[in-house]
């Protein structure tokens, strides 16, 4: 019989078997959703808002959303170490969406050059502490059993909420006005809160969600020191690869929306929503597969389809400005994006397994990515101006192309990379046999 005083709350520290982890499926599902429509439904809309209603021109967006990002990059290693120490993982989430709410706001109602600097930085960097502060909530509560599945469906409820306010924005954009969407960001805030505040504290285990091993009537060990980010030969190649795959990505929607927009006015939030549609749609089944294959497939061949798919996207885009063909390949971003939402964080946990550095590598993931984003969107936007759509385009897909090979001939297989010294696959140190 229970004590009075005794509730069904796990004690922190305590396993959380997938059983008893169920009743937190919920809240986890809903918060991807809607920080998924916080965090990447506004993203595409800036550069179509600011090029059709303020007119800016391509290079101008570009250093807009370069400086931002550069200005976020140095806090993305110092936040995944702050994740990894806070006891107070909900409450992170929920003042990065009231950040991200009031720079939307800030940008639909005082649209001139420093307010959109500031907001889309202000913007980017509590973007970025979404993905690790999810991350470390589902390590923390299921450790590394069944944490392939549940990554997937993380990621799948992310790209369900894309597809859900991209439907809704365009709706929006094409009721009322490309403005009228920012509005959406609150709304949706309070909803992620809700979400994230229905998961009760005490089942997150902060040692766990760290990426430390152990049990917490044992003890748990101290965790590495930061040299185990550099010494990691895996997880340096790995950032290249996320670094260029991301020069050559993260520009590519964004000229595709200005194409679509500048060639059919009145159109631009649907046709944008109908690229973000395009490929969300993809993406939910791609990341439901790496959930479902990435143990028995294991990681690298899901990685390099990945990566395999985006020089030809980017081919593809120079062969006809039709938009229906435009919006045909981008289908094809689903694939990427989609494996690689739930294969990054599942490939860090298995580099960073027992170091307890697991958000820290997430920041240094996040770091290298931000940089390639920030420069793709800033390289192409002048390519454009000087050269045109294609050519900028053909650059992007060799980019891809070289982040392709250094991936398929430099980059191991990470499972079963943190295993235990006493598995007999593994040296004793597993870092050693695989670098």
């Amino acid at each position: 019989m229970k004590a009075a005083n005794e509730t069904d709350t796990p004690r922190p520290g305590a396993h959380v078997p997938l059983v008893a982890a169920q009743p937190f499926r919920s809240p986890l599902d809903w918060l991807n959703c809607f920080l998924a429509d916080v965090r990447g439904g506004l993203g595409p809309y800036v550069g179509v808002f600011l090029l059709t209603e303020q007119h800016w021109n391509q290079a101008e967006i570009g250093v807009v959303a370069t400086v931002a990002g550069v200005l976020g990059l140095a806090l993305q290693t110092p936040i995944g170490a702050f994740i990894d120490a806070s006891h107070r993982k909900r409450a992170i989430i929920v003042v990065g969406v009231v950040m991200v709410s009031f720079s939307a706001l800030a940008i639909a109602l005082a649209p001139n050059f420093p307010v959109v600097l500031t907001a889309q930085a202000v913007m980017g960097v509590a973007g970025d502490l979404f993905p690790p502060a999810v991350a470390a909530i589902t390590l923390g509560i299921l450790g590394s059993h069944g944490l392939a599945s549940r990554l997937g469906r993380n990621a799948a409820f992310d790209h369900a909420g894309n597809i859900s306010i991209a439907l809704i924005a365009g709706l929006v954009g094409w009721a009322y006005s490309q403005t009228a969407v920012f509005f959406l960001v609150p709304l949706f805030s309070l909803l992620a809160a809700w979400s994230v505040l229905a998961i009760p504290p005490g089942v997150i285990d902060d040692a766990r969600a760290r990426g430390l091993d152990g049990d917490g009537d044992r003890g748990l060990p101290q965790p590495s020191g930061w040299r185990v980010l550099f010494t990691c030969k895996p997880l340096l190649i790995f950032a290249s690869c996320i670094a260029l795959f991301h020069f050559a990505n993260a520009a590519m929607l964004p000229l595709i929306g200005q194409k679509l927009a500048l060639a059919n006015k009145g159109q631009e939030t649907a046709l944008m929503s109908a690229c973000v549609v395009a490929a969300q749609l993809v993406m939910l089944p791609m990341a439901i597969l790496v959930g479902r294959r990435a143990e028995a497939w294991g990681r690298k061949p899901l990685c390099l389809a990945a990566f395999g798919i985006l020089p030809i996207r980017g081919v593809l885009y120079t062969f006809s400005d039709d938009r229906s063909w435009l919006i045909g390949v981008q289908l094809l971003d689903g694939v990427g994006a989609g494996i690689l939402s739930a294969l990054v964080p599942l490939m860090l946990a298995d580099l960073m397994r027992g170091t307890g550095r697991y958000n820290v590598s997430q920041g240094v993931i996040a770091t290298t990515q931000g940089i390639g984003a920030s420069l793709s969107n800033m390289v192409a936007g002048l390519i454009v101006v000087s050269a045109g759509y294609s050519a900028t385009f053909l650059t992007l897909a060799a980019i891809a192309f070289a982040a392709f090979l250094i991936l398929a001939l430099a980059m191991p297989e990470t499972r079963g990379f943190g295993a235990a010294p006493r598995d007999a696959n593994f040296a004793s140190d597993p870092r050693q046999s695989l670098a």
